[in-house]
């Protein structure tokens, strides 16, 4: 019981920080509302972030191909542990990169061009 309280204890603090944002970045609803602007900013040259995008965008096909480099139906957990790594992977790039985004878009509405 003592460890479903702590289980229930650490998930709600978890989402907590996603929905706030942790220490004092953008919320999760920020930071997803942000991704249809940055694809858009950098496929027009805008944003700088081409690579990083592209590197996430074959990240996420990977993960969601049916074709793996380790198949999980030979080698279970092995095979499930690629997928795992690929999407902690996704996860900080998506969060740091969206992050990164922002606070260019922030720099750009305070720019004033002449």
């Amino acid at each position: 019981m003592a460890k479903t309280l702590k289980r229930t204890a650490a998930f709600t603090a978890l989402t907590k920080a996603l929905v706030s944002g942790a220490r004092g970045g953008p919320s999760l609803g920020k930071r997803v509302a942000a991704l249809p602007r940055m694809l858009k900013a950098t496929a027009k040259g805008e944003y700088d972030g081409g690579m990083r995008v592209a590197l996430m965008a074959a990240a996420t096909a990977y993960v969601v191909s049916p074709i793996d480099l380790i198949p999980e139906a030979i080698f279970l957990v092995f095979g499930l542990a690629d997928d795992a790594v690929m999407i902690a992977w996704l996860a900080g790039t998506v969060l740091s990169e969206t992050e990164r985004f922002l606070e260019w878009e922030k720099q750009r509405a305070r720019t004033v061009v002449v």
